[in-house]
């Protein structure tokens, strides 16, 4: 394929994703909109009209913002190719270290990360300190901000620039199989992190304390007993400290998986209906859904470096998307840009097979707890996370990763 074939393949992928991407948030926005003053039938007794209005408003707020950000993250895109600026930012790290140094890659990679940032601030400002402030869901502080982000950069650097190093290595020294070696580290290292993400990471940046009150306690290790599932620990995370939000989740693997619960969960639901969610949660352990997307991703991941082994062989790929030279790190950098766009179509299969599990975890739930009380936490969810009940179907078939509210409850409450 010459060049200018695969500029004209990426412009036309990156049309139909832009246009598509556009059209169903518009379309999200027409039906949202249109369903704002009334409250569904099923949900009159449980949701005020005011809490209806204000999830449909946060709904409109959320997608309006989304598609801003669709909108530079375009245009970052075609800078960053056709427009020249991956091979600019290529010549500044070479002012530095030489282009046939590993460093000069990692270099490569930080720089893309600083832009990137700085292009993305302005939004992400936007989106804690005025839009989830406006909805009463910021609780987090610019000191706070702040902090975040500079532990976030020491991280970057303290750890994410030797992991890229090592990939860079391995797709420099193992010959014209480093795509294996890659996926192998790629594989171990997720493992890892898995076991030591909750242990040395997390708490970096939440507090985490055992869960005290006895009488949840005894709650939740009594349905733990029957389902088999042990962990490490019950545990309360400070969430409440950046979100009014609320969740509840595993982490870790093994001998080492932990439950953790929001605080703002604990407090907005009643001990029974804790007890509901957790089933709800214990239900994709009992079906190995972790496991299951993790099986997936593997393969997905050793396919995708297989064709970037190959796609790196062609001096198309480089020209064609605006860069004249040629490097692991740079063929890494295009195939990570325009990966999404190869990948977006795959987007609703995903969600399908995400809606399946979630199905899958409620029937569980329901064996194990009470079908009641899972729906009136859902709905005591659904209100204070201001989650729309009326999205546009199509654009939920595209993209919901859980079953439309209205669907999800009447399925539980099937008798």
């Amino acid at each position: 394929m010459s060049a200018s074939n695969f500029t004209s393949l990426f412009l036309l992928v990156l049309i139909i994703s832009l246009t598509l991407r556009l059209w169903l948030s518009l379309r999200q926005a027409r039906h949202v909109a249109a369903h704002r003053s009334a409250v569904p039938a099923a949900f009159a007794s449980s949701i005020a009209l005011a809490d209806h209005q204000k999830a449909a408003d946060y709904t409109l707020a959320k997608g309006k913002l989304g598609r801003i950000d669709l909108a530079i993250s375009t245009l970052w895109l075609l800078v960053l190719t056709l427009g020249g600026g991956l091979h600019y930012l290529y010549e500044v790290a070479a002012l530095w270290i030489a282009p046939t140094s590993l460093w000069h890659g990692v270099l490569l990679f930080g720089l893309l990360s600083g832009a990137g940032f700085v292009i993305d601030l302005p939004l992400t400002l936007y989106r804690t300190f005025v839009l989830e402030e406006r909805f009463g869901f910021n609780r987090t502080t610019p000191r706070l901000f702040l902090i975040d982000l500079v532990k976030q950069s020491l991280l970057g650097i303290l750890i994410g620039a030797p992991l890229l190093w090592a990939v860079l290595w391995l797709m420099q020294g193992m010959g014209e199989h480093w795509w294996i070696w890659v996926w192998a580290f790629w594989l171990g290292l997720n493992l890892v992190t898995m076991v030591i993400y909750p242990i040395f990471i997390a708490p970096l940046f939440n507090k985490f304390t055992p869960l005290n009150d006895e009488a949840m306690k005894t709650r939740v290790e009594a349905l733990l007993t029957r389902c088999g599932f042990r962990s490490q620990g019950l545990f309360v995370m400070d969430g409440s400290k950046r979100s009014a939000h609320g969740n509840a989740y595993f982490t870790g693997f093994g001998a080492g998986k932990r439950i953790v619960f929001f605080d703002t969960l604990l407090n907005s639901l009643q001990p029974a209906e804790v007890e509901a969610v957790l089933a709800h949660e214990l239900g994709h352990f009992k079906h190995k859904h972790l496991w299951q997307r993790i099986s997936v991703m593997g393969l997905a991941v050793l396919v995708l470096l297989w064709v970037l082994a190959w796609l790196m062989q062609q001096q198309a790929f480089y020209s064609g998307l605006g860069v004249e030279a040629q490097s692991n790190a740079l063929a890494l950098i295009l195939f990570s840009l325009t990966l999404p766009l190869l990948l977006f179509p795959l987007t609703p299969l995903t969600s399908m097979w995400s809606r399946k599990h979630e199905f899958q975890a409620d029937r569980y739930a329901r064996e194990q707890a009470s079908a009641q009380d899972l729906v009136n936490a859902l709905v005591k969810l659904y209100k204070e996370n201001a989650s729309t009940l009326t999205p546009d179907p199509l654009h939920s078939l595209f993209y919901d990763s859980h079953p439309p509210a209205s669907i999800r409850i009447g399925q539980l409450l099937k008798p």
